[in-house]
């Protein structure tokens, strides 16, 4: 199989390639080459920035593709692309093209758990879940104009190895071995549905080329679980015991960033109420016969080893991505922790 990802140098785009290079697969990754990469042996490399026609038209044209992935259609990356004039580019010349999606092209204010017929959001195409509603809509369209290719899929939160959001499991792990306090807001009752990272590569590949899959949005995704037993479970498979502090409501605006700052947060962006949801996966389950892998425990075990044999443990400074930006301040969490604790 001949396969495109856009994408291939972080955490998603890095384990699909992988996965299929391991497979056996012809793979080219196409990307503005500014993540070192260690890319598997005999992958190709395409140097293009998206939001730039000329050098996707040099890199593509004439191009044929047996499936796209395109795991960097995100409004960070792609948010003043022509996606007109990327999807020309392909109309036409890919079998099957798999867009990775996100939770939040969802309407939040609509019950759970959220099925793929729920309705888009309405916030603009300039913020993250905005732009992921508008390129399913251009997408969706485009299929039935053309009969183009494509599925969509809607992970929820992902996690693993090579996660590059460093406000996720990474600084819990920390938190949890040095025995940091753990700031949990909203009394820990907010639910939010997790997937390991290696489910959603597996389900984009083994969905590939199936008729039954195009013009159709899948939810992806495992169980909905609240904040409180995240930190329990994730303590568990540390094996130590956490020191959780509650944040009371009315501190709460005040020790919050904005949205645009979120990754300064004393806590995971995860646990507010802003992503408070639940996913259905009956769609993936039925129609394409998937089974995820690893539960809510095992995917963290399987997280927590790997973080442990890359060394992780002895992580000093918060780490940054230059796209996600960095991660934690265990200063000023510990500060916050402090001012609760002595009723300030």
């Amino acid at each position: 199989m001949k396969a495109l990802v856009l994408g291939g140098s972080a955490f998603v785009g890095l384990r699909t390639v992988k996965e299929l290079a391991a497979r056996g697969h012809d793979v080219t990754v196409l990307n503005r080459g500014k993540t070192a990469t260690e890319l598997p042996a005999g992958v190709n490399q395409l140097i293009a920035d998206r939001t730039n026609n000329q050098s996707m038209e040099e890199a593509l044209k004439g191009s044929t593709w047996d499936v796209v992935y395109d795991i960097s259609g995100f409004v960070m990356v792609a948010g003043t692309a022509d996606l007109d004039f990327l999807l020309n580019l392909f109309d036409g010349n890919v079998g099957h093209y798999i867009y990775c999606s996100s939770i939040t092209a969802y309407d939040s204010t609509e019950n759970f758990p959220w099925h793929e017929t729920n309705d888009f959001t309405k916030a603009p195409p300039e913020t993250y879940g905005g732009f992921k509603a508008h390129v399913e809509k251009a997408l969706f369209d485009r299929h039935l104009k053309t009969g183009f290719p494509v599925t969509t899929i809607r992970p929820a939160a992902i996690y693993g190895p090579n996660n590059n959001i460093y406000d996720m499991e990474m600084p819990m792990w920390l938190r949890l071995l040095q025995g940091l306090p753990i700031l949990v807001p909203h009394q820990g009752l907010v639910v939010c549905s997790y997937g390991h990272v290696d489910d959603l590569v597996r389900f984009q590949i083994e969905i590939t080329g199936r008729e039954e899959a195009f013009g159709e949005a899948f939810n992806l995704t495992n169980e909905a679980i609240s904040v409180s037993y995240y930190v329990e479970t994730l303590s568990e498979i540390v094996g130590k015991a956490p020191n959780i502090v509650h944040i009371p409501e009315s501190i709460l605006p005040e020790i919050t960033p904005s949205l645009e700052n979120r990754f300064a947060m004393p806590f995971s962006h995860l646990f507010g109420r802003a992503h408070h949801s639940i996913l259905s996966i009956d769609k993936a389950t039925i129609l394409m016969d998937f089974e995820n892998e690893y539960d809510f425990r095992s995917g963290h075990a399987n997280a927590f080893e790997w973080f442990m044999e890359n060394g992780f443990a002895d992580t000093e400074t918060s780490l940054s991505d230059p796209i996600w930006g960095g991660g934690w301040d265990f200063e000023n969490e510990a500060k916050i922790a402090k001012r609760i604790t002595n009723g300030a």
